[in-house]
């Protein structure tokens, strides 16, 4: 990694508690939450969180067709429609500075969700905005070499 400041070492403590808030999210499905994750990861840019999400989703068992098209999740049939309004969801609350979230998709999401789901669904997607901004303002990358045979090669 090629951090320019490492956040875990300088402040452990707002480390700790930013993955403490992540893991109250406990209402939710963990595959649910990964599509989530990197839902806003994708809008915002971060590969550090990307590739960390894409590949916590596959252990999980997320098909590789759904990860590659998940960005026109609106466009592909296999996503349930309690995933698309986690993913609708998702983009308004990562977007808010577009407007708000509406009246009737707070409405809409109220009907494939619990009170609960619906608080860890817009926790899950604030506590990502955060690290998304921390990675991406730390430079934080995922170590390509690592990770992808053949990455880092000059091409």
């Amino acid at each position: 990694m090629s951090d320019k400041l490492n956040a875990r070492k300088i402040n452990p403590d707002a480390y700790k508690a930013m993955s403490t808030v992540s893991a109250s999210t406990t209402s939710l499905d963990r595959r649910l939450k990964c599509l989530v994750e990197i839902r806003a990861s994708q809008i915002n840019g971060c590969a550090f969180c990307l590739d960390m999400h894409i590949r916590e989703a596959r252990e999980l068992g997320e098909s590789q067709q759904r990860l590659d098209c998940l960005a026109g999740w609106r466009d592909m049939p296999s996503f349930s429609e309690r995933e698309r309004m986690a993913l609708e969801w998702t983009e308004a609350v990562t977007r808010i500075d577009r407007h708000r979230p509406s009246d009737e998709l707070h409405d809409r999401l109220r009907t494939l969700f619990t009170e609960r789901e619906m608080v860890d669904l817009t926790v899950t997607a604030a506590i990502i905005n955060a690290w998304n901004r921390l990675s991406i303002s730390t430079h934080r990358e995922p170590d390509v070499r690592e990770s992808y045979p053949g990455a880092g090669a000059d091409r």
